[in-house]
């Protein structure tokens, strides 16, 4: 994570950055490109947090960031989680993530997704590009138009379509494997669980609770959505806002929405026995796993359950097989257990032990790739 960025003018639309590397190994990004294309008001940053495991993979998301500051914050910190999940996926792809700073409702284009397909070609390969808050298969398609390397695209042009399809599958692993640990029972039925965003993925993990038979409460900052939701359940049960979702009578609570869901306020009000959702970063700060653990509530980390999406997007760049890519997300139940079994054995939060096992495979496995093989 950066401290500072300092910027300096070295020419016309140059832009040079100091300063952004992290105080620790394991917080040093490998390659920070800023991309900007006046014309089409392009302004993106692509982060790439290391290439250990293979090139880099990662969506794009656009959002409204109030300053390239706070974009620039929040692109490192989600390169970083990429690294950590695709290694726990048991992927070969290192940990990428760009955004494209503006609204999407307002600023998108085709001229702007272009200028972006450029950008990520020129880095030859060692970013790969799919779909993320604000971006869906269609936008992929088009910065496919001007580059080789993006994932996520539609089925039309052979892609593997919404990821939010497996992101929710795996969300619901992860969930079953919490459930067992805590309950006795892998199964959600009679459990009251709470979801926080109803949006991409937040619908679709509804739908697979509601078939398991758990009572499901709801928010969502947009209206709309959430009647969307109600016209397929009406059963479901409506709160104002994430604060009192986040105080309900709940077994289970899922963010589901942006980053930073668990904060100190958030950990003393929750009254549920599992957090695990498909929201990135969602531990506000550091510490934050500690207070869970302390109040005994058990942390899915968000970057294990959530990679249903990424391991849908990266069976597609060798050939799309929903059925493999589903087996293969299917795995994330085993994988959340053995981060569970780990955290006990080592008295740690499951958040720490997940990043011990991610290091590990990043470690040994990208330490395979100093083999020199005479090429």
């Amino acid at each position: 994570m950066i401290s500072v960025a300092k910027k300096r003018r070295t020419g016309q639309g140059v832009t040079t950055v100091t300063d952004v590397f992290g105080s620790s190994h394991k917080d040093v990004h490998e390659q920070v490109v800023f991309c900007a294309d006046e014309q089409s008001g392009l302004r993106a940053i692509i982060a790439i947090h290391n290439t250990a495991l293979g090139p880099a993979l990662g969506g794009t998301r656009f959002y409204p960031y109030e300053s390239e500051q706070a974009a620039l914050a929040d692109v490192l910190n989600l390169a970083k989680g990429m690294a950590y999940k695709n290694a726990l996926a048991g992927l070969d792809h290192g940990g990428g993530k760009a955004v494209i700073i503006g609204d999407p409702a307002k600023d998108k284009s085709e001229a702007l997704l272009r200028a972006y397909g450029r950008f990520v070609e020129s880095l030859g390969g060692r970013y790969y590009t799919a779909c993320d808050v604000g971006t869906y298969s269609e936008d992929m398609d088009v910065i496919a138009r001007e580059s080789r390397f993006v994932t996520g695209r539609t089925l039309a042009h052979g892609g593997a379509g919404d990821s939010s399809i497996l992101t929710a599958y795996g969300v619901f692993q992860g969930m079953r494997a919490s459930a067992e640990l805590v309950y006795g029972t892998p199964s959600l039925h009679g459990r009251r669980v709470g979801v926080e965003g109803v949006g991409k993925v937040g619908h679709r993990l509804v739908e697979l609770l509601r078939e398991d038979g758990a009572e499901v409460v709801v928010c969502d900052v947009d209206p709309k959505a959430v009647e969307r939701l109600r016209v397929r359940h009406p059963e479901v049960e409506v709160v104002a806002d994430a604060a009192a979702l986040k105080a309900a009578d709940l077994d289970v609570f899922s963010p589901c929405a942006l980053g930073g869901a668990l904060d100190d306020t958030t950990v003393a009000a929750l009254r549920a026995k599992i957090v695990c959702g498909a929201a990135n970063n969602q531990l506000a700060h550091a510490g934050v796993e500690k207070q869970l653990a302390e109040r005994g509530i058990l942390y899915a980390p968000d970057y294990v359950v959530n990679s249903g999406g990424v391991i849908q997007v990266a069976d597609e760049i060798g050939g799309f097989d929903m059925e493999r890519a589903r087996a293969k997300a299917a795995q994330i139940y085993d994988t959340t257990s053995k981060i569970f079994r780990i955290a006990a054995e080592e008295g740690v939060p499951p958040a720490v032990a997940a990043d011990r096992l991610a290091e590990r495979r990043m470690s040994e496995v990208g330490r395979i790739r100093a083999i020199w093989l005479g090429q």
